[in-house]
């Protein structure tokens, strides 16, 4: 990684040459980091096991798979003691989904930390604190409705804070997200930096982050000018601070440490191998995008929880199929363990083969890939914003996505990247 200065809130800010680790609580997320910094900061590993972390990749991104994780705490912790001098990025869900407070008690307990989780380009803010969704607060939305339950959280037992944010509103009834970022910290000291001192200039924000003490700074962030201010300023305050957000301030991360541009979206693969499409995901818009991708000639290959209680069955399915692009759908109530349920039958279904696989939902991604016995993956690039394509060490070709991200044609749009002599007519990204 070389030295770079970059321009940002009236100031300039040399962050130095470092390279990073990035603690991902899914698999869709490390990717969608992995992206974002590997043209920046050079190559870059997602690690799929460990610590130990062999890679000695500039970015190395743990996937923690630790976002419902009772123990999520222990799982971070642990990774952080492998950091070494890299710098630390921590990807969590830009709606605060999942061990939210864990993770950041966690990160509090070795160094600063600054957390800011907006992403503007999905529309996700924070003001005054307040999560937002297009101008709508979190609480007030319905993008929690497919959050689990999570209970008997795990920490230890001498850090009061910690045992606390375990019961705090960043594990969710699964009905409505937290009213404020501090919500869902919990018992997480944290401090609140509003938009206007994020957009006073450098000094004041710089010094309002380092007047946090042992508090989490959360911060306000509209645009991704905001949260390019907000990582100058963190690293001015002090280097060592982990930075916690989504893809938004992992970007603008990439941004500071270097101003070159992003690379083109990655070339199409040879067409030999089958390609299957699994949409793991409860989230409605992907169903539409299945569907659109089906119209198109896909085969569609839905599974009810009958058909997913016999895995051989559905798997010969799915391996009857594979002459041409395959989406493997779920119907109806998801049974519990579905995403390791569809692992097992794509595992059986492609019995050995390199293939083509695009999947949505960072725990389906995981499941699938720990049944295939991928333990890493090499990241080639982004298709379009979070669908990341990485190539596996057993030849497959995958496509990483985030369940709620993408148009209608996303679905689409991957599929012809990655099989172009199939959906010839579709035009894609250049």
């Amino acid at each position: 990684m070389r030295d770079s200065r970059n321009a940002v809130a009236g100031g300039d800010v040399s962050v130095g040459p470092a390279s990073v680790l990035v603690l991902a609580d899914d698999l869709s997320g490390a990717a969608e980091t992995a992206a974002v910094l590997m043209s920046r900061a050079g190559s870059a590993l997602i690690a799929l096991s460990g610590p130990p972390y062999p890679s000695q990749a500039p970015v190395l991104v743990a996937d923690l798979d630790s976002r419902h994780h009772p123990q999520a705490f222990d799982l971070v912790r642990e990774a952080l003691g492998h950091a070494e001098d890299r710098r630390v990025f921590v990807k969590i869900d830009s709606l605060l989904r999942g061990n939210v407070a864990a993770t950041v008690a966690a990160c509090l307990a070795t160094a600063p930390v600054v957390l800011a989780p907006s992403l503007p380009s999905a529309g996700r803010t924070v003001t005054g604190g307040v999560p937002y969704i297009r101008g709508i607060p979190l609480r007030e939305t319905r993008t929690w409705r497919a959050v689990p339950t999570l209970t008997a959280r795990t920490f230890p037992p001498k850090s009061a804070s910690a045992t606390t944010a375990g019961t705090s509103a960043a594990g969710g009834d699964g009905l409505a997200g937290p009213v404020t970022v501090a919500d869902a910290l919990g018992a997480v000291p944290s401090v609140l930096v509003p938009l206007n001192t994020v957009r006073a200039g450098h000094r004041a924000l710089t010094a309002a982050i380092g007047r946090a003490g042992g508090r989490v700074a959360v911060c306000d962030a509209e645009t991704d000018g905001d949260l390019d201010a907000i990582v100058a300023a963190a690293l001015d305050a002090d280097p060592s601070t982990h930075l916690i957000g989504a893809g938004g301030l992992a970007a603008a991360l990439g941004r500071t440490l270097s101003p070159d541009p992003p690379p083109h979206p990655p070339p199409s693969r040879p067409g030999a191998a089958p390609l299957l499409v699994v949409v793991g995901t409860a989230e409605p818009g992907a169903a539409e995008q299945a569907a659109l991708l089906v119209g198109h000639g896909a085969t569609p290959i839905p599974l009810t929880a009958a058909e997913l209680g016999e895995p051989e069955a559905a798997a010969r399915r799915v391996r009857n199929a594979l002459d041409g692009p395959v989406v493997l759908t779920v119907v109806g109530p998801a049974p519990p363990g579905l995403a390791g349920v569809l692992g097992g039958i794509v595992a059986r279904g492609l019995d050995d083969r390199p293939a083509g696989l695009v999947l949505t939902g960072g725990e389906t991604a995981r499941r699938v890939l720990d049944a295939l016995g991928v333990t890493e993956l090499t990241p080639l690039g982004q298709i379009h914003h979070g669908a990341v394509l990485s190539r596996s060490p057993q030849g497959h070709h995958v496509v990483t996505r985030p369940g709620s991200f993408g148009e209608r044609d996303s679905l689409l749009r991957i599929a012809a990247h990655l099989a172009p002599y199939h959906f010839a007519s579709v035009e894609r990204l250049t």
